[in-house]
């Protein structure tokens, strides 16, 4: 026993260490860390073989009673519609929005899922992926926002209440994404270094693979929903009058 808790103490040596591959292209290396490429490659096939999969059961006559997997899916949709799509400022805006936000919060949701299984690891337990997904959303909050408010009301809201605010204006919008991505990152990030530690210094049989449950089912569910609606929250900012 006292060898097996010496070899899960090695675990904490090399936390944090990343398997980073490197290619060559017209003299300048690549670097990447190719498991966070895999596993975010892996949570999309899995969205996407699960939604073909209901596509696929949802094949039946209209007239006909629901299945239970049409019920399900109705179900979540509905919830989704509720929690997500109910919190846009305006009907428009969420009808145009709805798809995207709720894509995200499904990616999100499954990525901080997929460390449950063992081997696997959280994509979003890297800043480069949380970082791109706030980018992603910032981006779309300042198109919507042109598209909403025109060129010129867009450029004013820089200059509100004074022209000297137009620095600090700046300055807040480009710590949205930031702070929308710290906190995704932190939070997944320091799920796993607990569960980490605890397995190497406590115990190694039974209560790290309970946390892992926790921390990845439950918390890695309500991070996901708070990234979802910080995402509506940021574009409803964005585009408001």
């Amino acid at each position: 026993m006292k060898e097996i808790f010496n070899q899960l103490a090695g675990l904490l040596t090399h936390l944090g260490e990343k398997p980073i591959g490197v290619v060559t292209l017209a003299g300048y290396e690549i670097r990447f860390d190719w498991l966070t490429l895999v596993m975010s490659w892996a949570v999309m096939a899995i969205l996407i073989v699960g939604a073909l999969f209901l596509r696929r059961a949802l094949r039946q006559p209209i007239e006909d009673k629901p299945n239970r997997t049409q019920a399900a899916l109705d179900a979540l949709m509905g919830a989704l519609q509720t929690q997500l799509g109910g919190s846009f400022g305006s009907e428009r805006l969420a009808a145009m929005m709805f798809p995207f936000v709720s894509t995200l919060f499904l990616y999100v949701l499954f990525s901080n899922w997929i460390s449950v299984i063992p081997y696997m690891t959280s994509p979003t337990q890297d800043l480069n992926v949380t970082l791109g997904l706030a980018i992603l959303v910032f981006v779309i909050s300042q198109v919507l926002a042109l598209r909403f408010k025109g060129v010129r009301r867009y450029l004013k809201g820089y200059v509100d209440p004074l022209p000297v605010m137009l620095p600090i204006n700046i300055i807040g919008e480009l710590a949205k994404p930031l702070s929308h991505a710290f906190r995704l990152f932190g939070n997944v990030l320091a799920g796993t270094i607990l569960v980490t530690v605890i397995m190497a210094k406590f115990a190694p049989i039974i209560v790290p693979p309970v946390l892992n449950i926790i921390f990845g089912l439950f918390f890695g569910g309500i991070q996901a929903f708070v990234f979802a609606i910080l995402a509506v929250a940021y574009i409803n900012v964005a585009v408001q009058e």
